[in-house]
């Protein structure tokens, strides 16, 4: 199954949207296979944001990304990066549409609070990024056959 990488931001950190978001991502289907807290630094911000450095607005997503310790998260799921990406809508909060997570839950464009990978490639590159080999589990869960046909289970 695909995998995809999740960031959850400072600004959904400080309002306290940990649990509202892991709660939609639980009753979507999507299985959490690495879960961890950690304070980002501006070395991995220049890794990770490598084609916004030079951009005049890079010191603010520093000091915005740098104001608490984020959530990264590492979902599995059939199609996960295509199906998460349409469960956080657009960047800007104020343009996203109602029942994605930006739609609901944010107003921002920068503090839009969740990271989510925006392709099969770029995922793997940035869950290898902020997770270490050990910290990604392969699991079936209970309700797998609750969730896809057995024949999409085949991956």
């Amino acid at each position: 199954m695909e995998q995809t990488l999740v960031i959850l931001k400072p600004s959904a950190i400080a309002r306290g949207l940990m649990g509202e978001i892991l709660s939609r991502i639980e009753r979507k289907g999507l299985i959490v296979t690495g879960l961890k807290m950690m304070q980002l630094d501006e070395n991995i911000l220049k890794e990770h944001y490598a084609h916004l450095v030079d951009r005049p607005f890079f010191p603010s997503i520093v000091e915005s990304m740098t104001a608490t310790p984020v959530v990264v998260m590492c979902l599995e799921g059939v199609d996960v990066v295509a199906v998460f990406r349409k469960m956080v809508g657009v960047t800007n909060g104020r343009n996203a549409e109602p029942g994605t997570l930006r739609g609901d839950l944010c107003m921002s464009g920068q503090a839009n609070i969740i990271h989510a990978s925006d392709s099969v490639e770029n995922a793997q590159i940035e869950i290898r990024r902020f997770f270490n080999p050990g910290e990604i589990f392969d699991y079936k869960p209970a309700n797998a056959s609750f969730l896809y046909s057995a024949d999409e289970m085949k991956d």
